[in-house]
C-alpha cells in the first residue's frame, strides 16, 4: 500500500471518477436527495427534550433499499428523533452513493447510511479528510439472480448480459471479482468481455429483465428479489462467497467536521441505531412492515410480500462494520482495475460506537486496523 497521503489523492481511474462526477452534474438543478415526508407521530419530541450539542437539527442520508433498513425502521419508528431529543432529525433520500457522498462533503447532510464502494471511494478522493465509517448497518442482502431458460447453471453465465447497479459501485465490483475468479476475461470499464456486464439503474432493472434485454443481475435486494417475481431464479447468494457468510453491504457514515464539533450528536444517532437493530432482531416481521411503511412514505409505493418477504429474510443487521471485509472489497476494486490500492488507516472511528455498545451491556466491534489514530 501506499506509504503517504499524497499518493491517496490520484486512486480513482478515470472510468470511477466518470461515473462518479454524473450524478454530481445535476445536484445544482434537483437537489442532492429528496426530502422524506416522515410519518409525523414518529417525529413528536418528548416533553422537557432538549437540544444536543446545541443543535436545531441533524441531517440524516439513506437510501430507500432495504438493505437500509436500519435507517427505514428507525425513521418510522421515531429512534433517531428520540435519541436526539428537542434537535429535529432531518433526512434525505438518495439514489447513488456519488450524490450522497457530494452532500455530505457540501454539509448537506451530517450522518449518512451508504455502501462499502462509495466510502472507500469518498475517502480516498479526499485523501482521508472527509470522512469516517462509525458502524455497522447490515450485511448480505446480494444475489445473482438469472433467467433459468437461459442460463441454467454459473458455467452458463459466460457470454450473457448480466446487470449491475453502476460501474464501480459495491456489486458492481463484486461481480467482476466473482468473474475473474472463473478465469474468465472482462473490461472493467467498458463491461465488454465473456460476460456483457450492463450497468443498469436498480429502478430499471426488472424492466430490462422483462424485456429481454439482460439475461440476468448481481443486484441488492429489493431488486433480485423483484426479478425473482418477474421469473428470473436465484443462482448464487453473494454470502455464500464470505467466511461466515457475512460482508459489508451498509455502513453509517459521518463527516469528521461533524464528529469533531458534535460528538454528542453523533453518539445519540449510534444509540438510536443500535436500539433499532436489536428491535429488527427481536421483532423482524415487525421491523419488516415499518421498514416498507417508510418505503410507502418515500416513495409512494409498498413492496408486495412477494417481494419484501425474501427480500428482508436475506438481510442480517449489525452494528458490526465488518471493517476486515471492506478492506477486501477495496482489494477487489483494485484487482478489477477500478481503484489503484487505497491507503484505509483512518476510515473508520469506532470509539463513538464501542461506547454505546458497552452502555448497552453489548460486544464491541472492531476496526480491522483501520481505526483513526
Amino acid at each position: 500500500m501506499p506509504a503517504n497521503t499524497s499518493a491517496r489523492s490520484g486512486f480513482l481511474r478515470r472510468g470511477i471518477a466518470a461515473v462518479a462526477a454524473l450524478p454530481l452534474l445535476t445536484l445544482a438543478a434537483c437537489g442532492y436527495g429528496s426530502e422524506s415526508d416522515d410519518n409525523p407521530s414518529a417525529q413528536k419530541v418528548a416533553a422537557g427534550a432538549e437540544k444536543i450539542d446545541g443543535l436545531d437539527s441533524v441531517k440524516i442520508g439513506y437510501f430507500g433499499n432495504l438493505t437500509h433498513g436500519t435507517a427505514l425502521v428507525g425513521v418510522n419508528k421515531g429512534y433517531f428523533q428520540k435519541a436526539l431529543g428537542a434537535t429535529k432529525a432531518q433526512y434525505q433520500i438518495f439514489n447513488a452513493g456519488p450524490s450522497e457522498i457530494e452532500a455530505l462533503n457540501s454539509g448537506s447532510i451530517d450522518i449518512g447510511w451508504i455502501g462499502p464502494s462509495p466510502a472507500i471511494n469518498g475517502y480516498t478522493k479526499s485523501a482521508g479528510k472527509n470522512l469516517r465509517i462509525i458502524g455497522g448497518s447490515a450485511s448480505g442482502g446480494v444475489k445473482l439472480v438469472v433467467n433459468p431458460e437461459k442460463i441454467k447453471s454459473l458455467k452458463d453465465v459466460k457470454g450473457k448480459k448480466i446487470a449491475t447497479p453502476q460501474l464501480g459501485n459495491t456489486q458492481d465490483v463484486a461481480f467482476l471479482n466473482w468473474i475473474a475468479e472463473q478465469g474468465w476475461k472482462v473490461d472493467a470499464e467498458s463491461g465488454k468481455g465473456d460476460v456483457s456486464v450492463v450497468r443498469t439503474d436498480n429502478k430499471v432493472t426488472p424492466d430490462a429483465y422483462k424485456s429481454g434485454s439482460i439475461d440476468g443481475a448481481w443486484v441488492p435486494e429489493p431488486t433480485a428479489s423483484k426479478l425473482v417475481a418477474e421469473g428470473a431464479k436465484v443462482l448464487l447468494d453473494e454470502a455464500d462467497l464470505w467466511p461466515d457468510k457475512k460482508f459489508v453491504i451498509t455502513n453509517i457514515i459521518v463527516s469528521q467536521k461533524f464528529l469533531k464539533e458534535h460528538p454528542k450528536a453523533v453518539e445519540a444517532v449510534l444509540k438510536a441505531s443500535v436500539e433499532v437493530n436489536k428491535y429488527i432482531n427481536a421483532n423482524p416481521d415487525a421491523a419488516k412492515a415499518a421498514a416498507n411503511a417508510q418505503l410507502k412514505t418515500d416513495s409512494g409505493k409498498a413492496l408486495p410480500a412477494e417481494v419484501l418477504d425474501p427480500a428482508w429474510k436475506s438481510i442480517q443487521f449489525t452494528n458490526d462494520p465488518l471493517a476486515s471485509t471492506l478492506n477486501t472489497e477495496a482489494q477487489h476494486a483494485v484487482k478489477a482495475g477500478l481503484l489503484e490500492d487505497p491507503l484505509l488507516d483512518g476510515i473508520y472511528d469506532l470509539a463513538p460506537l464501542n461506547t454505546v455498545l458497552k452502555a448497552a451491556g453489548e460486544s464491541t466491534v472492531d476496526d480491522a486496523g483501520l481505526g483513526a489514530k
